[in-house]
C-alpha cells in the first residue's frame, strides 16, 4: 500500500489567530489600564481574576450593569475613527448604574473581531481609559478575542461590564416616587447609541454620503452620529441625595424607559415641546418619513435622561443644572395607560 502523503504541519496562526499580536496588544491594554487603577485595585492585569478591595462604606451594595454599543460601530468602521466607540461604552455602563445612585468602582471590556487590528483596538482602549479616568473608575481585566469565521473582515463587538457602589440608604430605586412629583429632563449630545439601525438605513454608511455636511447640524452627519455618549455622572453626583428616581434614556425612548423607575399605579405626562429637539432628530424623521410616535419610540428626542423629584427640589435641581428642563410630571395611572407624552 502506498504510503498516504504527510499532511502540512497546521498552526494557530494559519488558522487565523495570531498569539504574538494579542499578547502586544495585552501588554498596551496592561499599560493604559494601571493608568486607571484607584487604590483599591490589589490585583495586575493578567491575573485570571480583577481584585477590588471595597473601602469604609457602612452598608455597601454592589450595583453592576453590562452593555454595549450596537451598530454605531458600523459607523466608526466607514470612517474609520474608533476613539469615540471607547468613550460612548464606557459613558452608557456609567450612566446606567447612576440610575441606582452608585458610584463607578471598576470596569471589564471585552473586544472581538476577526483579525486584531492593533490600531483599532488602541484606539478603542484610549477612548476607554480616558473616559475611566474622568470618572475615577479603574479598568481592571477585559478579554480581546480574535475570532475568525465569527465576525466579518474590519468588524468588531465591544461590551463593557461595570460594578459600582452605593449606600444602602442612598439606594435610588423609584419606590419614594408620588402623584405630584416633578419630572426633569437632561439634555443629550445626540442620538447618543441607540437607534443606529435606523439612522444607517437612512443616511447609509457609505463613507461619501456619511461625510455630507449638513447646515442644520454644522457638521458632517458622520460626525454627528459619532459624536460620544454623554455622561452624567460628575454632574448628578453632588445632587443625587434630592432625586427620587432616575431614568437612562436608551433604546425605546422616554416611553420605554421612564416605566422602569415608577411605582405600581403612577404614569407621566410629559408635556411636548417643554425641551428643545436637537437637529439631528428633525432631519432624520424628515429623511426618512418617520412617523412622530416611532421617533419617541427609538430615539431619546433629546431627553438623554429623566430625574424625578419633589416640586421643591426641582426648583434647587434647575438652579444647579441650568441645561435641565421641566418636561412634565407623575400622574394616577388609568388602566393600560402609558407614558403620555402631549
Amino acid at each position: 500500500m502506498a504510503d498516504k502523503p504527510r499532511r502540512a504541519k497546521e498552526t494557530y496562526r494559519a488558522a487565523g489567530v495570531d498569539i504574538n499580536t494579542a499578547n502586544e496588544l495585552v501588554r498596551f491594554i496592561g499599560k493604559k489600564a494601571r493608568a486607571t487603577f484607584r487604590p483599591e485595585v490589589i490585583s495586575d492585569l493578567g491575573f485570571f481574576g480583577g481584585l477590588f478591595q471595597l473601602g469604609s462604606y457602612v452598608e455597601p451594595v454592589l450595583v453592576s450593569s453590562t452593555d454595549g454599543v450596537g451598530t454605531k460601530i458600523k459607523v466608526a468602521c466607514a470612517l474609520g475613527r474608533h476613539e469615540t466607540i471607547g468613550i460612548d461604552l464606557v459613558h452608557h455602563c456609567v450612566n446606567d448604574i447612576l440610575t441606582c445612585g452608585a458610584e463607578p468602582l471598576f470596569f471589564h471590556d471585552y473586544i472581538a473581531m476577526s483579525k486584531l487590528e492593533p490600531e483599532i483596538v488602541e484606539s478603542i482602549v484610549n477612548g476607554m481609559t480616558s473616559a475611566l479616568s474622568t470618572v475615577g473608575c479603574a479598568l481592571i481585566g477585559g478579554e480581546t478575542a480574535e475570532m475568525p469565521g465569527i465576525y466579518s473582515e474590519g468588524g468588531y463587538d465591544l461590551v463593557g461590564f461595570i460594578v459600582g457602589v452605593v449606600e444602602k440608604k442612598g439606594v435610588i430605586d423609584g419606590k419614594a416616587i408620588n402623584k405630584g412629583d416633578a419630572i426633569i429632563g437632561l439634555p443629550p449630545s445626540g442620538l447618543h447609541t441607540n437607534g443606529y439601525s435606523l439612522a444607517r438605513k437612512i443616511f447609509s454608511t457609505e463613507p461619501q454620503k456619511l461625510n455630507v455636511f449638513y447646515p442644520e447640524l454644522g457638521r458632517t452627519i458622520g460626525e454627528e452620529l459619532l459624536e460620544p455618549h454623554r455622561c452624567y455622572y460628575p454632574m448628578l453626583k453632588p445632587l443625587l441625595p434630592v432625586i427620587k428616581g432616575i431614568a437612562h434614556i436608551t433604546g425605546g425612548g422616554i416611553m420605554g424607559n421612564l416605566p422602569r423607575i415608577l411605582p405600581p399605579g403612577l404614569t407621566a405626562r410629559i408635556e411636548r415641546g417643554s425641551w428643545e429637539i436637537p437637529p439631528i432628530f428633525s432631519l432624520i424623521q424628515r429623511e426618512g418619513n418617520v412617523e412622530d410616535e416611532e421617533m419617541y419610540r427609538v430615539f431619546n428626542m433629546g431627553i438623554g435622561m429623566v430625574l424625578v423629584c419633589s416640586p421643591v427640589d426641582a426648583t434647587n435641581l434647575t438652579k444647579a443644572m441650568p441645561e435641565a428642563r421641566f418636561i412634565g410630571e407623575v400622574i394616577e395611572q388609568k388602566v393600560g395607560e402609558r407614558v403620555i407624552i402631549a
